[in-house]
């Protein structure tokens, strides 16, 4: 894999057969993670990081490019567990996180905990997860804005200065600021 990029990319594109990918993701695996996620509410539009992009350039999987996306737009807030685990692979937690159009993502803790600390009643559908290598499933809150991010953290943490300083920094205001590809 590539090494870390002065300015990562994420790319949403479209695919003739979306089962080219699983038919050609496998032959990436000597070359590291490769990540690709549909966008909730298409039929057909995936987001990618840039690693992923170059290996199916390498393997001339064929597909349409629509949008890029600069990766430091979209903020992630880590537990020291999940810092641990996934720090290597913010670019693939960032294109999860557009993948639901969201501008952030915090880790509110670990599959199989008992207590996260916030209530579920409601709905899980400003929540998703991601399995890191070693093997942990890592529980992750999903903001559209930067005031949502906020609110919840602020309840979540206990006012929490680090939490909020974080909420507060997200660079955009709102999903509605991300990179548009239709």
């Amino acid at each position: 894999m590539s090494s870390r990029r002065l300015m990562s990319r994420l790319y949403y594109f479209t695919i003739e057969d979306e089962s080219m990918l699983a038919e050609a993701f496998p032959q990436f695996e000597e070359e590291g993670i490769a990540v690709t996620y549909k966008v909730v509410d298409t039929d057909d539009v995936f987001v990618t990081t840039a690693d992923t992009r170059e290996a199916m350039d390498r393997h001339d999987v064929p597909y349409n490019l629509l949008a890029e996306e600069d990766a430091e737009r979209v903020s992630i807030y880590h537990t020291a567990l999940s810092r641990e685990e996934l720090g290597e692979h913010e670019d693939p937690l960032k294109a999860l996180a557009l993948a639901y159009r969201a501008i952030a993502i915090a880790c509110v803790g670990v599959n199989g905990e008992t207590d996260l600390g916030f209530d579920l009643s409601e709905g899980t559908e400003g929540y998703t997860y991601f399995t890191a290598p070693a093997g942990h499933t890592f529980i992750w809150r999903l903001f559209r804005s930067r005031e949502e991010a906020e609110e919840f953290l602020r309840k979540l943490t206990g006012e929490d200065k680090e939490a909020l300083a974080w909420a507060r920094a997200i660079p955009l205001a709102s999903a509605d600021e991300l990179t548009g590809y239709h």
